[in-house]
């Protein structure tokens, strides 16, 4: 078998035969953060639609780069649910799905939220220094502060980058993060700055996390953790060898007894 053909299984078995397998040990209740992520973007989405809860979600979720950021702090986790202005929150139900129930059914709810919610913030914090800086310094207009930043986006592209490199799967990687980053930089907006902020966070952590164990087990191969042996020997005590030595000294006496007998 050929050197790419190893590695497409290899990724096949990663990626799709892995989750579908701890899938089908867990059940449903495997994916309920991915469900419930999906309902929150629709409910929040219908209900901005009406004129009573505009202003509710705009009060809860509204991030902005002229805010305090105690107040986008507070903000952030509903912002992450909340479909940005100009995109269709069912265009992007699908990758929003299959990113947290992948990650879900690998890593768990809490490091899926830790590293969604990560990514998300460090891209929140990136736009203030980006806009910080100006456009002449590689940064964004201070027109840009006033821009509303909510939506999934950041998350999302995150969480599949996290992924590729817990896996080590490039194909992986190549499918769901490079067109976002391509995007992200011929478009350099703020959406897109944030993208791209957001995926160095998450390839960073994704090494830190994964950097021993070479997937999402840590350390396990074939389903069992292995057990380290000591390869070099212990160091006795005193105690031990005295008691050792009396044993050894009662039974040459009683050897000795039995020989005179």
């Amino acid at each position: 078998m050929s050197r790419i053909a190893r590695a497409v299984l290899h990724e096949w078995r990663n990626v799709v035969v892995d989750p579908c397998r701890r899938l089908r040990e867990r059940g449903p209740l495997g994916v309920s953060l991915a469900v419930v992520a999906c309902v929150a973007v629709i409910g929040l989405h219908e209900f901005q639609q009406t004129a009573a809860g505009a202003g509710v979600v705009r009060v809860l979720s509204e991030v902005r780069a002229d805010q305090p950021v105690w107040l986008s702090l507070l903000r952030t986790p509903v912002s992450v649910f909340v479909p940005a202005v100009d995109l269709s929150a069912w265009g992007g139900l699908p990758r929003l799905f299959l990113a947290f129930a992948l990650a879900e059914l690998l890593f768990g709810r809490v490091r899926t939220l830790v590293v969604a919610y990560a990514v998300t913030l460090a891209g929140t914090l990136g736009a203030r220094v980006m806009i910080a800086l100006g456009p002449d310094r590689l940064g964004l207009p201070a027109e840009a502060a006033h821009t509303v930043d909510t939506g999934a986006s950041a998350a999302i592209v995150g969480l599949f980058a996290y992924t590729s490199v817990a896996l080590r799967s490039p194909l992986l990687f190549l499918a769901a993060v490079v067109p976002t980053v391509s995007g992200s930089i011929a478009e350099p907006n703020l959406a897109g700055r944030e993208h791209l902020v957001a995926v160095t966070v998450a390839l960073i952590l994704g090494v830190v996390l994964h950097r021993r164990g070479g997937g999402p087990g840590g350390g396990r191969r074939g389903g069992r953790r292995e057990v380290a042996r000591c390869q070099c020997p212990l160091p006795v005590s005193k105690a031990v060898d005295r008691e050792v030595g009396h044993g050894r000294e009662a039974g040459r006496g009683r050897e000795l007894g039995r020989g005179g007998s």
